[in-house]
């Protein structure tokens, strides 16, 4: 973890255009590579949550990639932290075209679509 912050105020309301607007950001950075912020609505609390039949190939699916050297100790902690597989585990895609050779599609307890690839 890089940091955290909880951020609210005007600024803050115009910046994600939500009145009233009171987050908790936490952010992530590896060794190498752009680092991540993840935002938690402390307020306003009326978001929907995802469908819980929301599918990789629906309009509203959103996923965020992240790359790594091995998949197997990454899916094993996410089974062992309720974090949903979407995939049945890793999936070898060296046939495909998808500029990675395997990956796997997780959904965090929120809903939130993880893709996890070793390139």
């Amino acid at each position: 973890m890089a940091g955290e912050s909880e951020n609210y105020d005007v600024e803050q309301e115009h910046l994600n255009n939500v009145f009233g607007a009171r987050l908790r950001i936490t952010a992530l950075r590896a060794a190498k590579g752009p680092g991540v912020e993840l935002l938690e609505y402390l307020a306003p609390r009326d978001g929907r949550p995802a469908p819980s039949d929301l599918r990789a190939n629906d309009i509203a699916h959103w996923q965020t990639t992240l790359v790594t050297d091995r998949l197997d100790p990454l899916v094993g902690l996410a089974r062992d932290h309720r974090i949903a597989l979407v995939s049945p585990g890793a999936v070898d895609t060296t046939p495909l075209t998808a500029g990675f050779r395997a990956g796997a599609l997780t959904r965090d307890p929120d809903g939130h679509g993880l893709r996890l690839v070793v390139k």
